[in-house]
């Protein structure tokens, strides 16, 4: 696998989906090595190939890069998604934190308490709607991307976010056109539009073996949060 970039991850989303994201957008193919057992994820911690003791990982220009925000950083400073001055960057890392806090109160749904996660979901679409979208719907009243006159990471994320908001409600674009109509100039882009078919290397929504795997493979019990 010498010179090809390796994601060790579990068979699903979580958060390396941003990171396929990424590198999909910037055309760089890359491999993935899924974890299923406790001890595989030990034998990574015994060749000290997690930092901190966490995924993702990704192999990538001979480093072992580990924490999801130095993954995306990394790949948007190499593909020149990431600005093209320091403001810009600072612009883009705040908008992409941003959307990341929203991505991961999605992300921790199925490791929630079932009779939570009504409350949970009503709270994320409060969050989204009052919080989140009007910040993005402000920014994209006249530019064509969020930072700049070019792609960038926070676009990217951007677009991931939004189509994760709309599996769980479905309308919720409704009230935001500049939104709405920045996810179709997205979906247009020709990396984007393959990834989004069926057969790519996206994510379906996290199901009970995803769930199943994770706590087994980290030996914990659900639910992770209440």
């Amino acid at each position: 696998m010498a010179g090809k970039v390796v994601l060790h991850y579990f068979n699903g989303r979580g958060k390396m989906e941003s990171i396929r994201w990424l590198l999909t957008v910037a055309e760089v193919e890359f491999e993935e090595v899924h974890l299923t057992t406790r001890a595989q994820y030990k034998k990574l911690l015994n060749d000290e190939a997690l930092m901190f003791q966490q995924v993702p990982m990704v192999e990538i220009d001979g480093m072992q890069l580990v924490q999801t925000k130095a993954i995306l950083n990394y790949i948007a400073e190499k593909y020149n998604l990431h600005g093209k001055d320091f403001k810009e960057r600072a612009m883009i890392n705040m908008y992409s934190e941003g959307l990341m806090d929203l991505m991961e109160m999605i992300m921790m749904l199925p490791f929630t308490a079932p009779a939570d996660v009504k409350t949970k979901l009503e709270t994320i679409n409060t969050k989204a709607t009052e919080r989140y979208l009007p910040v993005f719907e402000k920014a994209l009243s006249g530019p064509m991307y969020l930072v700049g006159d070019r792609l960038s990471s926070a676009d990217v994320e951007l677009i991931e976010c939004t189509l994760m908001l709309e599996e769980k409600f479905p309308e919720i674009l409704s009230q935001f056109p500049n939104i709405k109509a920045f996810q179709g100039r997205m979906k247009c882009l020709p990396a984007i539009n393959r990834f989004l078919q069926p057969g790519s290397k996206r994510k379906p929504q996290p199901d009970d073996v995803y769930v199943k795997t994770v706590m087994e493979v980290f030996d914990v019990k659900l639910p992770l949060i209440r």
